[in-house]
């Protein structure tokens, strides 16, 4: 008696289907991200729209207050020594008036924090780790994050800059004193006032990725915009003013003066040309840009 042993019939094994490639993210995608949570921080709409309001009150409050003395021009008692009348006339000069210093150093503190904010709230949340675990191309997430920071502050800049010439302009109209667009320089003034908010804000950003600490960053700001340019001033030394002529802050002063050489009798003997304070600007930009790109691509998190 013999029985036959059989054995179950065994299909080869399948190979299990890998799963498909997720798709890598695209620029879009991550511009899209970082103006969500760009705009998701309260701080954002607060620095904003109160710096854009306040520099604008401050230019035409500034022009406002000297409607007074254009008016009433004050005349020293010597001139009424020798002879000068209380009708006469002051030099006035329409576009300096129109975007104040103040509104300036405003501005570059406001929006370099606000470039600052961009990167060191991320490394003090450790929400870094979590963007760079889903993008992990570094590059492509800062670059990002510079197109919509660079965005934001040249609409507010020109929000600033080109609002408060129009409404001052306006009020020194009445007194024959107001200057168009299309007046010698005022579109350069014009544009180089909107254009240091972008400048400051990579400048803070290249500093919020150097230094990750936002009180650090903060002060880095201020004192890199706005205090460094006061050691190199003054015409005695010709190489501490060319480099004082290297800061952004020079440049913008120099692209805000205007052409009429009875308005700035005298630039010094060192003052930076149009051109250069042009280059000054861009050059600041581009060197806090690739910066920004480098420190954070190379430094762990």
């Amino acid at each position: 008696m013999s029985s036959t042993l059989t054995t179950p019939d065994r299909t080869p094994d399948r190979p299990t289907p890998a799963a498909p490639a997720e798709p890598a993210a695209r620029f879009r995608d991550l511009v899209t991200a970082e103006w969500v949570k760009l705009w998701t921080l309260r701080s954002t709409y607060l620095i904003v729209v109160v710096t854009v309001l306040a520099c604008i009150a401050i230019d035409v409050n500034a022009v406002h207050n000297d409607l007074t003395y254009i008016d009433h021009p004050f005349v020293p008692r010597g001139q009424l020594l020798r002879g000068a009348t209380t009708s006469s006339r002051v030099l006035y000069d329409p576009l300096g008036s129109s975007l104040n210093k103040i509104a300036r150093d405003l501005m570059m503190i406001a929006f370099g924090s606000l470039g600052a904010m961009t990167v060191f709230g991320e490394y003090s949340s450790g929400l870094v780790r979590t963007t760079f675990a889903a993008v992990p191309d570094r590059r492509s997430v800062v670059a990002a994050k510079l197109f919509v920071v660079v965005t934001v502050t040249t609409l507010a800049g020109l929000a600033v800059s080109a609002i408060s010439f129009f409404v001052a302009q306006g009020m020194l109209a009445s007194r024959h004193l107001g200057l168009s667009i299309g007046s010698p320089g005022a579109l350069q003034a014009v544009a180089a006032f909107a254009l240091i908010a972008p400048v400051a804000a990579v400048v803070g950003m290249a500093l919020a990725a150097l230094i990750r600490h936002a009180a650090g960053s903060v002060i880095a700001v201020v004192g890199v915009l706005l205090l460094l340019p006061m050691f190199f001033g003054g015409d005695r030394y010709k190489l501490l003013k060319q480099i004082g002529n290297c800061m952004p802050l020079t440049a913008l002063e120099r692209l805000k003066i205007d052409p009429d050489p009875a308005l700035h009798q005298d630039l010094g003997k060192y003052a930076p040309t149009i051109t250069t304070a042009w280059t000054v600007l861009a050059t600041w930009a581009l060197i806090s840009a690739v910066v920004a790109l480098v420190v954070v691509r190379r430094r762990d998190v």
